[in-house]
């Protein structure tokens, strides 16, 4: 019977994927495999090493909104200006094909954006389905949009500058487009709270669930995984242990900048299947729990980044089973460092996998999937 310490251990024999550790949790039951080196030939994988987790962040970041609308602090369908007001008068594309800066493509937003746009990435700003679209490309080099590297970003308030001379793409609650919801909502948080991003997640979220090794920044360099990208049969090092998650950021990323490790993530999921519990206590509402994970979008069939699935409040939720991997309620994401994190309401399972090489192709995939599918065999 397949196990799914085989299964990490297949996805480590050729050097594609230096390590990994995986996480399968059933009800009372918790599976866990390690295999591969932190760093190639350096040590080896610990249940305890620490990855940058990239949109596995997504989720933590609405579980905080959700906190901070619980204690009365912002509200869901509130307009976002008051604390944003650099975004009190955003314009928007006629064509989304058309230039960026061309005055008559552009166009006055029909209505303010609320928190819950940014929850469900409806309020306009971010990636379109088109990745050859203008606006990509302006995202990039306005934003730093793309692979997270926290040290190349300018500070929220620069960010949010330079943010409000970006058009968004469509008008609030007229699309979906991906990312910018939940950095923008990362700065809506700390500045609702006049902390750091990284204050209000350990106030809200972190603190309450024992996360103790999630964070924006790490001196626990020892136990961090090296940072690597394909190119072609080689891997080429991007991020070192004492490199750029080795200090803290200008720029507090909501949309993909923690590092946490396996139990970390796990604690997050169990909460979310416990109806916003944790060891007893209550972190979230029920209601704010089962809100997060219904879908508010549909992305159809082929859509490339939701795959058919729907999105709920900064995670995607499963309505249809297109990959063995799917199952309908499944609430959760993938981080582009290559990493997954997933709650499986029906049959209370969290799945957490975490390795540190960015997905950019296919065979990136491969082992993530396969593990994904194991976990969404209950019978497994």
């Amino acid at each position: 019977m397949t196990s799914l310490q085989s299964l990490v251990d297949a996805a480590c024999v050729s050097p594609a994927i230096p390590g990994a550790v995986a996480l399968v949790s059933r009800g009372g039951e918790t599976e866990v495999a390690i295999t591969g080196q932190r760093t190639l030939g350096g040590e080896p994988m610990t249940r305890d090493t620490g990855f940058r987790i990239a949109s596995l962040t997504k989720p933590i970041t609405a579980a905080a909104t959700m906190v901070l609308v619980e204690r009365g602090r912002l509200g869901l369908d509130e307009s976002v200006a008051s604390l944003l007001p650099e975004l009190a008068r955003p314009s928007v594309l006629r064509s989304v094909t058309g230039p960026v800066d061309e005055p008559s493509n552009l166009v006055p937003a029909k209505r303010p954006i609320t928190v819950r746009d940014l929850l469900t990435f409806q309020a306009g700003h971010g990636m379109p389905d088109s990745f050859d679209a203008p606006i990509v490309s302006v995202l990039s080099e306005r934003l730093g949009e793309g692979p997270p590297r926290p040290q190349q970003r300018p500070a929220p308030d620069e960010w949010m500058s330079r943010l409000a001379g970006v058009p968004m793409v469509h008008h609030p609650g007229e699309g979906w487009t991906y990312n910018l919801g939940s950095e923008i909502l990362g700065v809506l948080l700390a500045r609702a709270s006049a902390w750091t991003l990284g204050e209000v997640l350990t106030d809200t979220v972190l603190g309450p669930n024992g996360m103790d090794d999630t964070a924006f920044w790490t001196d626990r360099t020892d136990r961090l995984a090296s940072l690597y990208l394909r190119d072609g049969t080689d891997l080429e090092l991007v991020d070192p242990p004492e490199g750029q998650w080795s200090r803290s950021p200008p720029f507090e990323s909501g949309a993909g900048g923690l590092v946490s490790t396996v139990d970390d993530w796990h604690a997050f999921g169990r909460m979310l299947l416990a109806g916003g519990v944790h060891d007893g206590h209550r972190v979230l509402a029920e209601e704010s729990v089962t809100a997060m994970m219904t879908s508010y979008v549909d992305g159809g069939p082929g859509h490339p980044f939701l795959g058919g699935q729907g999105w709920g409040f900064g995670g995607s939720v499963d309505i249809r089973q297109i990959d063995p991997w799917n199952v309908p309620g499944r609430y959760g994401w993938v981080g582009g460092t290559g990493t997954a994190g997933y709650v499986i309401p029906s049959s209370d399972t969290v799945v957490v996998w975490l390795t540190q090489v960015e997905l950019r192709s296919p065979e990136d995939f491969t082992a993530m999937g396969e593990v994904l599918t194991y976990a969404a065999d209950p019978d497994a």
